[in-house]
């Protein structure tokens, strides 16, 4: 062991096996050194490449900050090393715990309210093909569990629908909430969102329809049939709003239903019309807004869409094109950071080398 210009240098025995063509560094699983980065510094180098691109994370931000030089291969390596690991232990329902208890997510609610809301969306993420070549896009599913007044979130990806939600029913446990009646979920109208919530959490998950995308609809449908009217078509896109909101998707519902379009109306007018009606009727269950309100309960997704969103920055960047694995894992390790720095320090907290 030397010191070198204030810097420890620690002299490691090499060895070389001739038949098998391995290498071995033996104190390296003693000193847990991972591409000979230590496990301080591993946390960093994890860090860098979870927000940045890998280069970026290399040649700018640890050199810059750390003084550490590595390459972006090596960065890359350790992020999706870390990003397995944490989804391994996901998958077997192991939650990380932060380092300091949140005790919001227990403390007493008022009669009628949630320990916390669920929300479940997705994004499409830029995929590579064989050979380097673009592939179609692929959904990578994002799910939040949150208290109501958005203090404490946790984040989960998965490109499995039904992974992720069996994910969520871990994390609810890990914090503390054992009863369905405890969640709210609120999602859009997006297929299989609500039946995988219910399948893996509970058939009686109480779930709201995101007010924001019923009200795109009813303004979708208001610009096929007023396409040349825009004072009419605004004025009757908010008559119809007003009705949702105010009287919820059953008496929405009976104003669609009384709707006598023109005898020269196109054929596309009334499909539209057809589908905004099966729309709502899919989702009646859902859309009783006067209540929710009444009851203070949130009607909107928008802490969802903003978590796709902040979790997909790091994924959508120019240029960027994934293989799944790759995409999950930095996702994961992503999703884990923007939960908090008591959960991410948690993730690094916790045993996860077999002792030498």
């Amino acid at each position: 062991m030397l010191t070198v210009h204030g810097e420890l240098k620690i002299q490691r025995a090499y060895y070389y096996c001739g038949r098998c063509k391995q290498s071995f560094i033996p104190y390296d699983d003693v000193l847990g050194l991972v591409d000979e980065i230590s496990p301080g510094l591993m946390p960093l180098v994890c860090l860098a490449g979870t927000l940045l691109p890998f280069a970026d994370a290399a040649e700018d931000v640890l050199k810059r900050f750390s003084g550490v030089r590595v390459s972006a291969s090596t960065v890359l390596r350790c992020t999706e090393g870390a990003g397995e690991r944490l989804r391994a232990q996901q998958k077997e329902g192991r939650m990380v715990e932060p380092t300091q208890p949140e005790s919001k997510w227990t403390a007493p609610r008022n009669e009628g309210q949630p320990r916390a809301y669920v929300g479940l969306d997705a994004f499409s993420v830029p995929m590579q093909g064989a050979k380097a070549t673009k592939a179609e896009h692929r959904m990578l599913y994002t799910a939040l569990l949150y208290t109501p007044d958005k203090e404490h979130t946790r984040y989960l990806v998965d490109f499995e629908l039904e992974a992720l939600a069996e994910q969520v029913r871990s994390q609810a446990r890990s914090l503390g909430i054992a009863q369905v009646s405890d969640l709210l979920a609120v999602t859009d109208g997006g297929n299989g969102l609500e039946e995988a919530l219910q399948r893996n959490l509970a058939d009686n998950l109480t779930t709201i329809l995101d007010w924001y995308h019923a009200a795109e609809h009813v303004c979708d449908f208001a610009k096929v049939w007023h396409v040349r009217d825009e004072t009419t078509r605004h004025d009757w896109q908010e008559e119809a709003k007003g009705i949702l909101y105010e009287q919820g998707g059953e008496a929405l519902l009976t104003h669609l239903r009384a709707i006598e379009l023109p005898p020269r109306t196109s054929a596309d007018v009334h499909e539209e019309l057809r589908k905004l009606i099966g729309y709502f009727e899919n989702n009646r269950h859902r859309t009783d807004y006067p209540t929710y309100r009444r009851n203070g309960w949130d009607i909107g997704s928008g802490p969802t869409e903003a978590g796709c969103k902040i979790i997909g920055e790091r994924l959508k960047g120019s240029g960027m094109r994934w293989v799944e694995d790759g995409a999950a894992t930095v996702a994961a390790l992503r999703a884990l950071y923007v939960s908090g720095g008591k959960v991410w320090d948690g993730f690094w907290s916790q045993p996860h080398r077999v002792p030498a």
